[in-house]
């Protein structure tokens, strides 16, 4: 494993919630809660990689030139259904100006390959360069789905640079296999497990994290 492209964010605030929706006496909606605080750290650390323009601001005392994100690139959140949905709220409200495009896709529990059923993603990507993409997903399991969603954006010719995972629990293996196939990509994650139990899932972990996150 590649650790200088995975970022562990170990903040106190990260950590606390962390256990909170690991803990099986967690009820959903304190799940939700705990996620939701997670995923905004998350989403503040992975957004460093945004490009910076200057633009002139008065305030009641002066003009000066201010640092802004680049009103000029093309911001994608993709969220794997469904429990990457959790992010969504959150990644809406920190980047007002980005646009939301979902992929579905489930594991099948006997291949544990991904399987799709949805894709709002744009068919063009013109000026590829100038596109920076989010895909979220809070575990990263086998990372076979990701691999996917990856594939997906950087057969539009968007550089791996700009496009980055961000998820809550990893697995090594998953992160493993993911850098496997695009080595600089790089991973914003709370947490990296100790492994993959025979059935997928990781351990420790939280079990299944759209069951947990939406009571079913």
């Amino acid at each position: 494993m590649n650790s200088s492209k995975v970022k562990i964010i170990t903040n106190p605030v990260v950590l606390e919630n962390l256990k909170v929706m690991r803990d099986k006496n967690t009820d959903s909606q304190g799940v939700r809660i705990a996620t939701r605080k997670i995923t905004r750290c998350l989403l503040y650390e992975a957004s460093r990689n945004l490009p910076l323009v200057e633009q002139d601001v008065t305030t009641p005392l002066t003009t000066f030139k201010a640092k802004v994100i680049d009103p000029d690139i093309k911001l994608i959140i993709s969220p794997i259904l469904r429990a990457g949905l959790i992010f969504t709220d959150e990644a809406i409200d920190i980047l007002p100006q980005a646009c939301i495009r979902h992929i579905g896709m489930y594991r099948d529990e006997k291949t544990l390959k991904p399987v799709w059923y949805y894709n709002k993603v744009p068919m063009e990507a013109p000026n590829p360069e100038k596109f920076y993409i989010y895909l979220t997903d809070p575990m990263l399991a086998t990372g076979n789905t990701l691999l996917e969603a990856i594939k997906l954006y950087a057969d539009k010719g968007i550089p791996i640079d700009n496009i980055k995972i961000i998820c809550i629990i990893a697995a090594p293996e998953g992160i493993e296999n993911i850098q496997k196939h695009y080595p600089n990509i790089e991973i914003t994650t709370a947490a990296v497990d100790d492994h993959l139990n025979e059935k997928g899932y990781i351990v420790p972990g939280m079990g299944d994290a759209g069951d947990r996150i939406f009571n079913t």
